[in-house]
């Protein structure tokens, strides 16, 4: 044997491998660079005089997460909270929550208040060193990006376009043709800044008007060719009212929030790459002009997350909303945070998914099962176990009152909450009795057993669990044929725990609730909401493919333990898979418990 073989095989181990990402390698070249270093911070958003007048930031870096409070955060949202408060936090940083709330017409204080909720539950805040919030809201900036406006204008960088929306269409050009110059393009600075005046002061109409930068209308990157920065909204804005009827575009707002910030890493999804260049000559031309201080932001794209059997369009989750495909934003059935919450998903499965999952520009599919794994191992040491009987039949033990002296008789029975506790971990136990007559599975017996078959059929064993071994003698039928009832005789002295218990050899336990003091409850069998992998892509109709069969409900059985249940407790249903108590239907006299996965992967089958 080599000495490499050697090694090899002295070390069985594989090597933890470490996921992707490339931002990561970017921060530490920065911070070794000290590209930051002297940055200052106000202690506020601010211009560029505000944060020279301040400290130099204890924070190496500043983050974002810039949400448009225009509906609620999904799990591609998930992705980027944890990457940029994970940043942050892995680098003695600071990550700043701020709303992207430049478009009156589709915000709302409800989306507000939903995402911050969201933030906070995946385990996240917003403060610096000292207890400051970073808690910011972009419209709380609009005097600042006027003034930038004005900026621009003032040095022959923007100009206001009378042009209808279809001229201005028109004039763009496309990858195969430059644009045509606006006839208003050459207007002078004066007459500019009267017009604008005019947008802000009401005097023009929706549309009549728009604020442009002047770069380039033959340049090969479209959005370069003279974007718009600033449109005429006579609409309420949920923060600032009436106070404005112009509102910035947000390729204009965006890179200036973040220098107002002083933000250093502006991590964005790929669709924003082609607005980089216009990023950077927008903060190229604001810092020369002392309204930035240097040194500026820099913007960073990855990957969105692709995850199979979801779509994370916002107008086409709003769609089955409001169509009533589903039951609202927060049915379990949704791939919202306040969906997947309510399905019963954790903080730290969901941490650990975006973490498992990497961060790279590669466009891939991600499978929904790695997100369903990252739960079970988050779940497989903190579920609490319980028997519960989905689809139940009778089982009755015609000897009971023999071997018990009476039929009334209940056997005190028990077993552990958790089957694998760690050393030293204090471990409640699940009580529950067993009578003459219990709840199995309808699955349990079989009339005719297939082969290999090794649960209740006419002469065969089995042990009922933590309970004692019977022994099936047939079943009942109604006139249709149906079994309404099993029928089973009890094996003395084999109860579970005592010295009796191995005295007969069975091949099969299976669970069972006793009808004396079984609970009923609502138990949803949620599934995929798609029955497509991809029902997002390549122009499908996804109303087509919606499945069916993506909710089930279903009354059931189930052990005494569970009547303890506060809303989103979450349990092991043995045989079955993980259940959490709706937080917002379950009841003490009326349980209502969510499946939120199976105890293997089901996804790819």
């Amino acid at each position: 044997m080599s000495s490499a073989d050697a090694s090899k095989s002295n070390n069985s181990a594989p090597e933890a491998v470490k996921p992707t990402n490339f931002l990561r390698q970017i921060i530490e070249s920065d911070l070794d660079k000290g590209t930051y270093a002297t940055r200052h911070w106000g202690g506020a958003p601010g211009d560029a005089q505000h944060h020279q007048s301040g400290q130099v930031d204890e924070a190496k870096i500043r983050t974002r997460f810039p949400p448009e409070p225009n509906g609620y955060l999904h799990v591609g949202h998930a992705k980027s909270i944890c990457l940029n408060f994970g940043l942050a936090r892995d680098f003695g940083g600071v990550c700043h929550l701020r709303f992207d709330d430049t478009n009156p017409e589709k915000e709302d204080q409800e989306y507000v208040d939903g995402i911050i909720d969201a933030v906070r539950w995946l385990g996240f805040d917003w403060k610096d060193a000292d207890g400051h919030e970073n808690l910011y809201f972009a419209s709380n900036y609009f005097d600042f990006m006027y003034r930038c406006a004005v900026y621009l204008i003032e040095q022959g960088l923007a100009y206001v376009d009378e042009q209808s929306a279809d001229e201005m269409k028109a004039n763009r050009g496309d990858f195969t043709r430059p644009g045509v110059n606006s006839p208003f393009r050459d207007r002078s600075v004066a007459e500019n800044l009267q017009r604008f005046a005019d947008m802000k002061d009401g005097k023009l109409a929706d549309g009549a008007a728009v604020l442009r930068a002047k770069i380039d209308m033959a340049a090969p990157n479209i959005n370069l060719r003279d974007p718009a920065i600033y449109r005429v909204r006579h609409a309420e804005h949920h923060n600032t009212g009436n106070q404005w009827c112009i509102y910035p575009m947000y390729t204009f707002a965006h890179p200036i929030e973040d220098a107002y910030e002083h933000i250093t890493h502006s991590i964005c999804t790929l669709e924003f790459e082609d607005q980089r260049p216009f990023y950077d000559w927008l903060l190229n031309h604001l810092r020369e002009g002392g309204l930035i201080d240097a040194p500026q932001p820099r913007q960073y794209e990855f990957s969105r997350l692709n995850l199979t059997y979801v779509i994370t369009s916002k107008r086409k989750l709003k769609h089955l909303v409001d169509n009533q495909f589903v039951t609202g934003w927060d049915d379990p059935r949704m791939p919202t945070v306040v969906g997947l919450r309510r399905r019963g998903y954790t903080p730290a499965s969901i941490r650990n998914f975006c973490e498992r999952i990497g961060v790279t520009k590669d466009y891939a599919w991600i499978d929904y099962g790695t997100l369903d794994g990252c739960l079970r191992e988050d779940l497989e040491s903190k579920a609490h176990r319980a028997m519960v009987v989905l689809d139940p039949v009778k089982l009755e033990l015609s000897n009971w009152a023999e071997v018990f002296g009476s039929a009334e008789h209940l056997e005190d029975c028990h077993l552990p909450a958790l089957p694998h506790a760690a050393e030293g971990e204090s471990v409640p136990e699940r009580r529950f009795t067993l009578g003459r007559e219990v709840w199995i599975e309808r699955e349990d017996f079989a009339e005719v057993p297939p082969k290999g078959y090794k649960r209740l059929f006419s002469g065969n064993k089995v042990r009922l669990k933590g309970g004692y071994v019977i022994e099936c003698t047939g079943a009942e039928k109604d006139a249709d044929g149906n079994v309404t009832k099993v029928l089973a005789t009890v094996v003395p002295d084999t109860k579970s725990g005592t010295p009796g218990a191995d005295s007969v050899k069975v091949k099969a336990a299976i669970t069972w609730v006793g009808v004396a003091d079984g609970l009923q409850a609502e138990v949803r069998m949620y599934d995929r909401l798609f029955t497509d992998p991809q029902p997002d892509a390549g122009g499908k109709d996804f109303l087509s493919l919606l499945n069916p069969d993506s909710l089930k409900v279903v009354t059931a059985y189930m052990e005494p333990s569970l009547k303890a249940a506060q809303a989103d407790d979450k349990f092991q249903f043995e045989r079955f898979g993980y259940f959490v108590a709706d937080r917002k239907d379950h009841r003490s006299d009326k349980p209502v418990f969510n499946k939120i996965t199976g105890l293997k992967d089901s996804w790819g089958k």
